[in-house]
């Protein structure tokens, strides 16, 4: 069986008003340096979105959540800072931010396959 790899996390949060500080978890950016891997896995429930929230422009959201995952995944789209290094990205999506789109804490742990590990914390911090 192959050694377990650190690997770390962070909840990514929707803040419709940030002097609240209330928030949805909407998905999780997982990193893992061993495996190379960095993704982003979200979703947006409009129905739960609209109730937390009835001014939040749920279009515009998905537009910043897009734009979150094509600079994770050094998308050409995502621009200038998806160009960088895979840990300088993760580091850059899950800096301290006043705005709609917040992640958590970033968090770590050890898994064996990261892309389960993904699926598994966006199950546990999201859908339930």
């Amino acid at each position: 069986m192959p050694a377990q790899q650190l690997f770390e996390y962070a909840v990514i949060r929707i803040v419709p008003r940030v002097e609240r500080e209330e928030f949805l978890n909407v998905g999780v950016v997982l990193y893992c340096s061993g495996a190379k891997f960095l993704r982003v896995k979200f979703n947006l429930d409009k129905q739960r979105l609209t109730a937390f929230s009835e001014k939040l422009d749920i279009r515009e959201v998905h537009e910043y959540l897009c734009a979150f995952e094509q600079i994770c995944n050094g998308a050409e789209a995502g621009g200038p800072i998806a160009k960088l290094a895979i840990a300088e990205r993760f580091r850059w999506l899950t800096a301290t931010r006043s705005t709609i789109v917040q992640s958590s804490k970033v968090h770590p742990g050890l898994c064996d396959d990261p892309a389960e590990m993904l699926d598994k914390l966006y199950e546990q911090m999201v859908l339930v």
